[in-house]
């Protein structure tokens, strides 16, 4: 074989060029996120995720598996951000009226404030970092791109973590 034929199951160039920029991107968006936030509002990214996700319902609830997955998170990390921002009393746990083996996840007032504390600072640097380096046309097409990669992943048959 020759230094440009790929060895079978190793990338090819263009495919290690792609990979290795969105391997990247994806260490270091994440860290950059969490960094500012941390500064900025005193919380991670994934908190802020937690609390921006229950700001969205209409009284600000969720069960705990339903927001472990739009988290994308185990119940277990789910519990231990929880707890957290529970100690700052931006959220609270409670069983749901509904059925007591539940539990839910309510955001507090104190929560909501933060959240909207936290927001413009997050908002601003995504625009910074995601959005203003790209034209418009390139930023619908990332998120078309994202869009399928994550519809492969959670796909029926698709990626799943080994047992």
């Amino acid at each position: 074989m020759t230094a440009t034929t790929p060895v079978p199951d190793s990338f090819d160039p263009e495919e290690l060029e792609t990979w290795s920029t969105l391997a990247t991107l994806l260490e270091w968006l994440p860290a950059a996120l969490d960094a500012q936030l941390q500064r900025d509002a005193g919380m991670s990214h994934f908190e802020f995720g937690i609390l921006f996700a229950l700001s969205r319902t209409k009284d600000g609830t969720l069960r705990m598996s339903e927001l472990a997955g739009y988290a994308n998170s185990t119940l277990s990390r789910l519990s231990r951000a929880a707890a957290r921002l529970e100690r700052r009393g931006w959220l609270r746990r409670a069983p749901d009226p509904g059925d007591g083996r539940i539990t839910i996840a309510v955001l507090t007032e104190a929560g909501r404030d933060a959240m909207l504390a936290a927001e413009p600072g997050h908002v601003a640097l995504v625009r910074q970092l995601v959005f203003a380096p790209l034209t418009r046309t390139q930023a619908m097409q990332l998120e078309r791109s994202a869009r399928r990669i994550n519809g492969t992943i959670r796909a029926k048959d698709g990626w799943s973590p080994s047992a």
